[in-house]
C-alpha cells in the first residue's frame, strides 16, 4: 500500500521507520513528510533514500495508510485533510485521543474498535499504552474497580532535543559546572526528578495525569473506573516505568495474576526479585514487549495488587503502537 509518515524526521517517527523495516510491512510507495524546516532531508528506509518532502494540500493523494507524529497542531491541520483524500490517519498526538468519534487503539486491549474509524485513529499516550497492556487481561478476569500509577517517565518521552539537554546537563554537573538554563523544562533535568508532566491544571493535576486517567476508562471501555495518578519525569534516556496499584471486583493472588499475565498478549513477565529479576528501562530499550514484575499483594487494599510495568516508550509506547493498528487495518 501507499503509506506516508507526518513527522518523519523526529525522534517517533524515524522509529517508524525502523520498525515498519522490520515487520516487513506491505508497502509498495512512501512518502515522508515533514515542516518546511525539515524538508529536504533524506532518511534511509529498506536500503533506499527517501527525500523529506513538506507536507502540503496535495500530501496525501492515493495514500492509504498515514501514520502521525507532528504534534497536535499539525494533527488538527492535516489529520482532516488525509482523511479527506481517502487516507486512515493514524495519529500520535493527544488531538483526537478523547473525541468520541475518534477510536484510541492499543491492538493487544481493544483492536475492535478500530471498525468504528472515519478516517481516524489515535495512538494512545506513551504510558497509558504499557499501563492498560497489563490490566486488560487482569480486568477480564477479576473486574477492576481502581487503579493507582506513579510514573517514572524518560526524557525522551519530550522529543530529541530532551535528550540532548539531559546528556549536556549531566556533563556540566559532573564536569563541576551548573548546568545551564534550560529551554525544554522549567527546571535542569540531569540528577533530579520532576513531578511535572504538562501544565497543571487548577486542582494540581497535569495534562499527562489527566491523560492516563481518561485515556484508560476509553480503551478499556470503562467509564466509571476510579484512577489516580502522579507523573514524573526521571533523568534517563529512554523506557518508562510504573508503579502500579490495582484493585479488583474479585479477589486476586500474586499467582494468579502472574498466571494470566505470562499468557497476555505482548506482555513478558520478568518476576524473581530475589535473584534480582524485575523490569528495567535499560534492558528494555529497543524490545517490542510491555514488561512486568514485582508482583505482589498490596498491603493497604483489598482484593489488590502491586505492579513494576516497564516499556520502550518510543517503541511500543509510540511507533511500534502505531504500525500494529496499520496492521490491523
Amino acid at each position: 500500500m501507499k503509506a506516508a509518515i507526518l513527522g518523519a524526521t523526529g525522534l517517533v517517527g524515524r522509529e517508524m521507520l525502523r520498525v515498519l523495516e522490520q515487520r516487513n510491512f506491505p508497502i509498495t510507495e512512501l512518502i515522508l513528510l515533514a515542516s518546511e524546516r525539515s524538508a529536504g532531508k533524506t532518511l534511509e528506509f529498506r536500503g533506499a533514500s527517501h527525500r523529506v518532502q513538506a507536507v502540503n494540500d496535495d500530501s496525501f493523494k492515493d495514500v492509504e495508510v498515514a501514520l502521525f507524529s507532528a504534534g497536535g497542531s499539525a494533527s488538527k491541520r492535516w489529520a482532516p485533510i488525509a482523511a479527506a483524500a481517502g487516507a486512515i490517519v493514524i495519529d500520535n498526538s493527544s488531538a483526537w485521543r478523547m473525541d468520541p468519534a475518534v477510536p484510541l487503539v492499543v491492538p493487544e486491549v481493544n483492536p475492535e474498535d478500530i471498525a468504528t474509524n472515519k478516517g481516524i485513529i489515535a495512538n494512545p499516550n506513551c504510558s497509558t499504552i504499557q499501563a492498560v497492556a497489563v490490566l486488560f487481561p487482569l480486568h477480564k478476569q477479576f473486574g477492576l474497580n481502581y487503579v493507582a500509577f506513579s510514573t517514572y517517565q524518560s526524557v525522551s518521552g519530550t522529543g530529541r532535543e530532551a535528550l540532548l539537554t539531559l546528556e549536556s546537563g549531566s556533563r556540566s554537573i559532573l564536569d563541576g559546572r551548573d548546568p545551564s538554563p534550560q529551554m525544554v523544562y522549567p527546571h535542569p533535568i540531569a540528577f533530579d526528578l520532576l513531578p511535572h508532566i504538562g501544565a497543571f491544571d487548577s486542582d494540581g493535576m497535569t495534562e499527562e495525569e489527566w491523560k492516563m486517567v481518561r485515556e484508560s476508562q476509553k480503551i478499556m471501555h470503562l467509564p466509571e473506573l476510579k484512577v489516580s495518578c502522579t507523573t514524573v519525569r526521571v533523568p534517563i534516556f529512554k523506557g518508562h516505568g510504573e508503579s502500579i496499584i490495582a484493585k479488583f471486583d474479585s479477589p486476586v493472588t500474586p499467582e494468579g495474576a502472574r498466571n494470566i499475565l505470562k499468557e497476555a498478549p505482548g506482555v513478558v513477565v520478568q518476576d524473581d526479585p530475589a535473584n534480582s529479576i524485575y523490569p528495567r528501562p535499560r534492558y528494555c530499550e529497543g524490545k517490542d514487549p510491555v514488561f512486568v514484575g514485582r508482583i505482589r499483594r498490596d498491603t493497604g487494599l483489598d482484593n489488590a495488587i502491586a505492579l513494576w510495568v516497564v516499556a520502550d516508550n518510543v517503541r511500543k509506547g509510540a511507533a511500534l503502537n502505531a504500525v500494529q493498528i496499520a496492521e490491523l487495518l
